[in-house]
Formats: structure tokens, sequence, C-alpha cells
């Protein structure tokens, strides 16, 4: 069985590329859930669902990328915790307004809990407001 760290990082990796489910299914239970307290991901409650949302927003923030900050593993609790920085521009078509021109810099930090070899729960704790007012789009 591989380690649980080599697993969320082969995750954190694919999804933050926007591969799409198709890019990170492998590294997860196949009903894996998802939460955060972020405006915009309300209607996200599945991995699946939150990696699909990955794969659009760099449709419309093309330039998208992160810094990994800290990667650290619980084996006690099973969960490995990354954080990183994202830094985007606002210049593709597609998003929830047209182009801003805006940059963000924005930390989150993803919670990964495992069942066996495979995420079973991912939390992700973000700032979305602060994100969405760097972008444009909100006041």
């Amino acid at each position: 069985m591989a380690e649980i760290a080599t697993i969320a990082r082969q995750f954190f990796e694919a999804c933050e590329a926007g591969q799409g489910w198709e890019g990170c299914k492998s590294y997860c239970q196949p009903d894996a859930t998802f939460s955060a307290q972020a405006e915009l991901l309300p209607d996200v409650h599945t991995l699946q669902q939150y990696a699909d949302w990955m794969k659009w927003v760099l449709t419309f923030l093309p330039d998208g990328r992160y810094v990994v900050k800290s990667f650290a593993t619980d084996n006690e609790r099973q969960s490995v915790c990354a954080y990183g920085v994202f830094s985007a521009t606002h210049t593709g078509q597609g998003g929830p307004l047209p182009p801003t021109g805006k940059s963000t810099d924005t930390d989150y930090v993803y919670v990964m809990e495992f069942a066996g070899d495979k995420i079973r729960h991912m939390t992700k704790i973000w700032n979305a407001g602060w994100a969405m007012r760097d972008l444009g789009w909100a006041a």
C-alpha cells in the first residue's frame, strides 16, 4: 500500500493542474465527499464535483498556479494537510464576469482524510471572499 503522503501529493498536483475528476479519481474513493465554507462552492459536496470545478476555474484563470508552503501527514488520524498559495489573473472568458484583468494571491489548505490508500473526504479551508475581491468579482 502506498503512503498516504504520496497519494495526497499526486492528487494535489493533478487537481491543481486542472485535470478534473479523470485525473484525480484514481487517488480517491468513488464517493469521496467534499466540504468548504466558501462563497464560490456552496453546492459542491463531492470530490468529483470539486475536481471538475477546479478544471473549469482554470479556463478563465488560465495562468493559475500554486506554490506549496507546507505539506504534513498525520498518520494517527490518517490525514494529510497541504497549504498553498494560488495565484491567477482573470483573463479568460467563461467565468462569473467578463475578464477583469485583476489578479489574486490567495492562501488555502486542503485537509485530505483517508480510508486505506484512498481519499474519502477533503475539506478546503479558503477565504474565497478575499480572492473574489482581488479578482474584481465582489465589492
